[in-house]
């Protein structure tokens, strides 16, 4: 197993690196950072603009390649550049990328856990009540955008705080600036404000992880080596979960990876609408700024958390299927 994690390993660093390659290059070719300085007022001297744009490695009239070797040698030494602001782009990585991490994190755990064990659930009970439940619960949800989940969100809370005349449920920013309420209150105010945003994106791969979940769990329900095992002894829960339920975690480990994308577009959505300072949000900030090393920063992060999704989907898939361990 650890030859194959290996050989994984290896090309999800180059894909890591061909990724953020093609977006510093899209973003250079594309991008003008020149525009906000020329619409300055009053506006600088083109001498000035040059030498700012020079400073900054964002000067369209050096050639891009020049500009993207310069651009390769900094991030090999770990300086991902600065802003069209003149600011460290690797500060603002380290602020918002936790941001960003939080979410995702918190959103794919409970919607993962709780789409596999629900749809694991509705292949057992199939056509029964709770299985037609499920089912119409998850078509509605895939048929219904990740922004539209979330202001529909926004809107469910507003009118829950009117209803109980509290402001429980938060929708606006990561915490409640100027808070002095000591670290309990302050744990429960980041819990209070990360609540709806986590639900919005865990809401979204329960309905597509419990749909996969229950088709693969009803491949195996009657396979013969569930049989031989209730035939040896094992009750009929326990040789589900142990032997079906494992099996049918295979291909869903796999569908993970794919899915995990779609999840950060997601993100990138619920950070705008519920105002987190997030990798999402800033992208999108950064492209309206003509930001080309925000935006190739951005991209690096991105890849890199989709080939650690990727990675974490090999291990599980070599520690389920013993076949891989001998690869």
């Amino acid at each position: 197993m650890g030859k194959f994690l290996v050989r994984r390993l290896v090309n999800y660093l180059v894909l890591i690196f061909l990724a953020t390659s093609f977006a510093y290059l899209l973003a250079a070719s594309t991008l003008n950072p020149r525009v906000n300085y020329e619409q300055l007022q009053p506006k600088p001297s083109q001498e000035s603009i040059e030498m700012r744009l020079d400073a900054l490695n964002l000067n369209d009239k050096t050639p891009l390649a020049q500009r993207y070797g310069t651009w390769l040698a900094g991030v090999a030494q770990a300086d991902l550049g600065r802003t069209v602001e003149d600011k460290s782009v690797n500060e603002a990585v380290a602020r918002k990328a936790g941001v960003t991490l939080r979410l995702i994190v918190l959103g794919t755990i409970i919607g993962c856990t709780t789409g596999v064990a629900i749809g694991a659930y509705s292949a057992v009970r199939q056509y029964k009540a709770f299985d037609k439940s499920a089912t119409a619960a998850a078509f509605f949800v895939l048929a219904i955008p990740t922004v539209v989940i979330a202001v529909a969100l926004q809107v469910l809370a507003a009118w829950f705080n009117r209803a109980t005349g509290t402001q429980f449920l938060q929708y606006g920013g990561e915490y409640t600036a100027n808070l002095d309420a000591g670290f309990w209150g302050m744990l429960l105010d980041r819990m209070q404000h990360g609540l709806l945003p986590t639900a919005t994106l865990a809401i979204a791969l329960f309905a597509a992880f419990s749909r996969y979940q229950r088709n693969m769990m009803l491949d195996v329900l009657n396979a013969d080596f569930v049989r031989t095992a209730m035939a040896k002894g094992l009750t009929r829960r326990r040789a589900l979960i142990k032997h079906a339920l494992r099996t049918a975690l295979i291909p869903t480990v796999t569908y993970f990876t794919f899915t995990f994308g779609i999840l950060l577009a997601g993100t990138t959505f619920t950070e705008k609408i519920y105002g987190w300072k997030g990798m999402g949000a800033w992208v999108v900030d950064s492209i309206v700024r003509n930001d080309v090393h925000a935006v190739a920063a951005v991209s690096l992060f991105m890849a890199v958390c989709v080939m650690a999704a990727s990675f974490l989907s090999d291990i599980l898939y070599a520690w389920l299927d013993p076949r891989v361990r001998v690869s």
